[in-house]
């Protein structure tokens, strides 16, 4: 269990001091109930969100009281962890949303920080574990989300292709996984379009094949994106557009952590993770405009810009896993501004034509608070993939609708699997808010584990 939280026994309880969260309706009915609430009352303590004041009594905080505006944030509780001194707390009275686990989790994604190049401050409030909570369970989603989030969070110059195959090695050995990498001449000869966007760059590209489980058990194939950084190649990005690039293997970085979520539940099911890594780099040997590119699934690609690069790696990763006509297959990717324009950076879309799929990825995202957002596999859309010289091209004609038609060119690559979705994420927290700092996220992991649980739990 996390080291932040403490087990309910007896005497670590009854010693923990209160923790109530309140909303601007239910503030005049806390106050009016709440011991010493003259206190309060006096220091203006209406409710609104981010409000955060003590309940003194006898000279010390005896209750501390935290304003949730009108309750929309499930995890507004991880400002406790981020503001509270060091000490023993429990939580007190709680609207449904922001309490039990939701509270839980809020509080250790509260307590995270990135500290590798920069010394974090050093604190160490605990939380007493509420009744009927695991928080073994809760810890293990959390400490998969800062995985991810580390990863993302590291610079270039620290995790390039290699660094990702030793995370994921990392990982199969805590949890008795297989690793494979497939480099050099065998990466060229299977899985051209990867070393064709790769090989631009001083570090070479792999791909890494993580599998876990029993061979019998229903099969399930996850694949994340791993452009550990993306220049953009000779379509170079501005500058501005480079600033977060080192976030363009966040796909990797939360399939990784679905992985870790699957294997320490030990869920019922056959995993295979599967991640292209490279880096996308302008050099002499870098992929051009115009260059045509026959990939692992036998389609040839006209390269018709190299910042589309994401879209080549993932799609002969994703022809590779369709060969074993997984039960379920995802792809999670940093693929498109244009999903960001769509729907933001909170809000990623995803992408398929299982209707039961679909339906359950839309109700467990938003259950779990790591909401997801259906768009359509538009076949309109099909005829901007059109090359004159080639059975397509990797850059859409159209001017409207990339992140559809980015995903239709994947469609492609998946011929096989009955049930397949395509996630288009951030990865990346644009904005302070409780618990989410600004920096790398597993947007989407804690939705897949949802549905991975719901489907295969043991």
């Amino acid at each position: 269990m996390h080291k932040s939280l403490a087990r309910n026994a007896g005497k670590t309880s009854s010693g923990a001091v209160p923790l109530h969260l309140v909303t601007t309706k239910g503030a005049r009915a806390f106050l009016a109930a709440a011991k010493n609430h003259a206190g309060l009352a006096a220091a203006g303590f209406t409710g609104r969100e981010g409000e955060f004041m003590p309940l003194m009594a006898g000279g010390k905080a005896a209750a501390w009281v935290l304003g949730l505006g009108e309750g929309h944030d499930a995890f507004a509780a991880a400002t406790l962890a981020e503001k509270l001194p060091d000490g023993l707390y429990r939580l007190g009275e709680a609207p449904a949303m922001q309490g039990g686990g939701n509270a839980v989790l809020a509080w250790l994604l509260g307590s995270y920080a990135f500290s590798r190049y920069k010394k974090a401050k050093t604190r160490a409030p605990r939380l007493v574990l509420p009744e009927g909570m695991d928080g073994e369970e809760i810890s293990r989603v959390a400490e998969a989300v800062f995985l991810a989030r580390d990863l993302i969070n590291t610079p270039a110059n620290d995790l390039g292709p290699d660094e990702l195959a030793a995370a994921a090695r990392a990982l199969a050995a805590a949890h008795g996984a297989k690793v494979t990498v497939t480099r050099g001449a065998a990466l060229k000869r299977d899985f051209p379009l990867i070393e064709a966007v790769g090989r631009g760059s001083a570090r070479p590209p792999c791909l890494i094949d993580l599998t876990w489980g029993k061979p019998a058990a229903p099969r399930v194939t996850l694949v994340g994106k791993g452009v550990c950084f993306d220049t953009g190649g000779l379509d170079l990005k501005p500058s501005s557009g480079m600033l977060t690039m080192k976030k363009d293997m966040g796909g990797a970085a939360t399939a990784l952590a679905v992985a870790a979520m699957v294997m320490g539940a030990k869920l019922n099911l056959r995993l295979r993770l599967l991640i292209p890594a490279v880096e996308n780099s302008v050099s002499g040997s870098a992929i051009r405009p115009g260059d045509v590119f026959k990939s692992r699934k036998g389609l040839t690609v006209e390269i018709g810009n190299t910042d589309a690069e994401g879209r080549l790696i993932l799609a002969d990763t994703l022809a590779l896993a369709d060969e074993e006509a997984p039960e379920l297959l995802l792809d999670i990717a940093t693929l498109t501004g244009a999903a960001r324009s769509a729907t933001g950076m909170e809000l990623p879309p995803f992408f398929t034509d299982d209707e039961p799929l679909a339906a359950d990825l839309t109700r467990l995202s938003m259950a779990a608070n790591d909401p997801l957002w259906r768009l359509p596999l538009w076949q309109g859309y099909d005829f901007s993939l059109a090359s004159r010289i080639a059975d397509l091209n990797n850059h859409s004609s159209y001017s409207y609708a990339g992140a559809i038609t980015a995903a239709l060119f994947l469609k492609r690559f998946v011929t096989k699997t009955k049930s397949w979705a395509h996630l288009d994420i951030g990865a990346w927290n644009d904005r302070v808010r409780p618990g989410r700092p600004i920096g790398g996220e597993a947007n989407s992991a804690r939705a897949i584990y949802a549905l991975l649980k719901e489907h295969y739990g043991a």
